[in-house]
């Protein structure tokens, strides 16, 4: 363990009036540096040091996050200010990081075919008595993200803006998705709206960069693919 010779240039960078937690609300998460979530993780400062110079000074010390998950408590407690409550908290947040990774990656649930999408959605949309409009959002291995209700009404084209789609795609991170939406009546036959707002989403993402790889269809206990009725 080593304290880099540089570090107190460093630290003119970061301001004591900074508010991560204020970002954070108004920017999310993504928007803060390691510093900072460790900052916010800590809470509290010395009286001579902010929380923000003692979480960069024990990133700094560490060389990283990754070294510091490997750390011990007694270790992370040597580090001026922060203690062995700071330094719990970190590594349990630490821990809780890589426990959601190893659960994310493992259990989503693929899409490959038409019938992957239709049985993932089929039981809880079937009987829904008012038309769902859903997105399915896609990683670059086909793995659902996120699934997201757009809307509930009859299906339109001007209901169905490709804003609100690719908004949560962006939010996502998504590579792709699929769309999805049932019929009450219990018949997938696609309408001249569902074929439209088809061909309308389909061009967006290509401009955008986000496929639409499906819009599926449920009807009771069956479906309809666009994509393999040549709409797509």
């Amino acid at each position: 363990m080593f304290i880099i010779n540089h570090f107190p240039m460093l630290l003119k960078h970061f301001p004591h009036d900074e508010k991560p937690r204020e970002r954070f609300i108004k920017y999310g998460p993504s928007s803060l540096s390691n510093h900072e979530l460790v900052a916010i993780l800590f809470r509290t400062g010395t009286k001579k040091e902010s929380v923000l110079q003692i979480s960069a000074r024990l990133l700094q010390t560490f060389g990283g996050l990754r070294s510091v998950k490997e750390a011990s408590i007694e270790e992370l407690s040597t580090i001026r200010g922060v203690g062995k409550a700071k330094a719990i908290s970190l590594l349990a947040a630490l821990e809780l990081g890589t426990r959601l990774h190893h659960q994310t990656t493992d259990n989503r649930y693929v899409i490959r075919t038409p019938e992957d999408g239709a049985n993932f959605v089929m039981e809880d949309m079937r009987f829904l008595t008012q038309e769902n409009f859903v997105c399915l959002y896609l990683n670059t291995k086909n793995q659902v993200l996120h699934k997201h209700t757009v809307f509930i009404g009859s299906l339109n084209s001007s209901i169905v803006h490709p804003r609100e789609i690719f908004k949560e795609a962006f939010k996502r991170s998504a590579a792709s998705f699929i769309c999805v939406h049932n019929h009450p009546s219990g018949d997938p036959t696609p309408s001249r709206e569902d074929i439209e707002v088809t061909k309308r989403l389909f061009e967006c993402g290509k401009l955008i960069g986000i496929q639409l790889l499906d819009h599926l269809v449920i009807g009771d206990q069956k479906f309809v693919s666009l994509k393999e009725k040549g709409y797509l």
